[in-house]
């Protein structure tokens, strides 16, 4: 009773004294590091006070700011990436890059720590209601499908013949469906979108049928889903969303796919990048608690089974991230117990040894130069989950690597961005695409800024390839109609010479057996 009552206390102290004391004592280094990056950049302001890079201008920047600025106050929003014609295309259509106005002064949404807590754990009255497939995989083991739906809609299951646009969410790497997933639902189900929240094995009630877990990078469950998704909606792109440590998995997803990922473009909300580092770095106490106890709780559950292949006192006896990670995949049970005994070998000897193999294995950003498609990443400085902005964030990455763009804030927390007009409605920003019109009873309540820069990514980059891909087709037609024996060929052709691509070109039947799938 003590404790909680020391818990309280230090509760109301920090609801007391953060928000005041984040205000006066972060806007100058978050506003000196936007303004290093803008300078670095060679960025500068237009005659409408938004931040655009030389490049925009013809002169040729590294980068580009995009903010909603004054002549005092460094950029509120920085685009850091490198010069192409997607990022100047960016640039000028996603009208959320510079319009953002996070909450500061004397309140708690203020206070980065206040507002990620808030995030995670206060619940959230969400119009909508998931129906879940149950995916079994090759090794028998089970993941989750959870397709978002309106509560209203009666029908609860979508056409195969259907046009929408797929998003697919990737929760954090323990499991938690957040109030920002949820709005992030209810936003893109108001845009048109279809969303799925894929569920590791055992996570968010997932059945664990295998003595297998998902280590933290191994795509290898996201790719069977992801194969399933393309067989259920052909006809629908496919765009995915990940959550900040779920992030590894999506990037760790794409790097190793490829071109072959099916998925058009990828945003990544507060990610952490180099993730052994902040496993072995840790959080503060009071957010490293409780992840520790929520995963925990979460295990407990498959507490005798696992101990055929891990050591689940060590597991439970951890008071921390690694201890967690390292008991799980980086130690062995008491099969390799006995063995170890048998040869006169300690089991737990080169456990630092099996933890840098895992990272090897499991590192986010290792095939990073593979990633073949958009990839935006949405963070803020004064993320405490991350941690410092300048040491974890690869900025390398993104100035050089032309699929990564990064949204940088000075404000907006872990997965937060609030706004001093949070709950003015979703704005008009258009609709996500032609095929796919907002739905009319669908509205959403309370607009995420990260959301709404997200989906106007989305339709940004789907509607610049689109038109690169007409002014390809147009050049190829004007040379078959160049003259001579080749344009006449042309001229007594079909409309179009161009082989169409299929939707799905790979052989679905023969890679995956979709007799084993069943659904409840």
């Amino acid at each position: 009773m003590l404790e909680w009552l020391v818990v309280l206390c230090i509760v109301i102290l920090v609801v007391l004294i953060w928000p005041g004391s984040k205000y006066f004592g972060t806007e100058s280094q978050s506003g000196a590091l936007l303004q290093g990056l803008s300078i670095s950049q060679q960025a500068k302001k237009d005659k409408t006070g938004r931040c655009v890079s030389e490049r925009e201008e013809g002169d040729g920047a590294q980068a580009a700011c995009a903010g909603a600025v004054s002549d005092e106050k460094a950029c509120a929003v920085a685009l850091i990436c490198k010069p192409s014609a997607l990022a100047n295309y960016l640039l000028k259509h996603c009208r959320a890059f510079s319009n953002y106005s996070p909450c500061v002064g004397w309140t708690w949404r203020a206070s980065a720590f206040l507002q990620s807590v808030y995030e995670a754990c206060w619940p959230y009255d969400c119009p909508v209601q998931f129906v879940r497939d149950n995916l079994q995989l090759s090794d028998d083991g089970l993941v989750a499908l959870d397709w978002a739906v309106p509560s209203y809609q009666k029908r609860r299951r979508t056409s195969s013949h259907s046009t929408s646009p797929i998003l697919l969410i990737i929760p954090n790497s323990f499991g938690k469906i957040t109030r920002n997933l949820l709005k992030l639902c209810e936003m893109a189900l108001s845009h048109g979108y279809l969303p799925a929240v894929f569920n590791r094995r055992s996570h968010n009630g997932t059945p664990l049928t295998t003595l297998k877990l998902q280590q933290f990078g191994d795509p290898a469950d996201l790719r069977e889903a992801v194969r399933y998704i393309r067989h259920r909606q052909p006809a629908g792109r496919l765009y995915a969303v990940s959550e900040s440590t779920g992030s590894g998995l999506l990037l760790s997803y794409l790097g190793e796919c490829g071109s072959s990922s099916y998925v058009t473009a990828a945003v990544c909300l507060s990610p952490v990048f180099r993730c052994q580092s902040w496993f072995e770095n840790g959080l503060c106490w009071p957010l490293q608690w409780a992840l520790v106890l929520y995963q925990k709780i979460c295990l407990s559950r498959y507490k005798t089974v696992l101990g055929e292949t891990i050591q689940t006192e060590t597991l439970f006896s951890s008071c921390s991230l690694r201890g967690l990670e390292e008991a799980l995949f980086c130690q062995t049970g008491h099969a390799g117990s006995a063995a170890a005994a048998a040869t006169g070998t300690s089991s737990t000897c080169n456990t630092s040894g099996n933890w840098d193999v895992y990272w090897e294995r499991n590192e986010p950003l290792r095939d990073v130069d593979e990633v073949a498609i958009p990839v935006l990443s949405v963070c803020a400085q004064d993320d405490p989950v991350r941690g410092d902005a300048q040491s974890t964030l690869p900025l390398e990455l993104f100035e050089t690597n032309p699929h990564f763009f990064l949204l940088l804030t000075d404000r907006g927390s872990h997965c937060g961005f609030s706004t001093q007009s949070e709950g003015s409605g979703a704005g008009a920003f258009g609709a996500v695409s032609s095929a796919a019109a907002p739905n009319s009873g669908m509205g959403s309540r309370r607009t995420n800024w990260s959301h709404k820069a997200l989906l106007e990514f989305f339709r940004a980059t789907t509607d610049f390839f689109a038109a690169e891909e007409r002014t390809k087709q147009l050049a190829a037609r004007r040379r078959g109609l160049g003259g001579g024996a080749g344009g006449r060929a042309f001229r007594h052709r079909s409309v179009s010479t161009c082989k169409r691509v299929p939707a799905c070109s790979h052989n679905i039947h023969a890679i995956y057996n979709w007799q084993r799938s069943y659904t409840r």
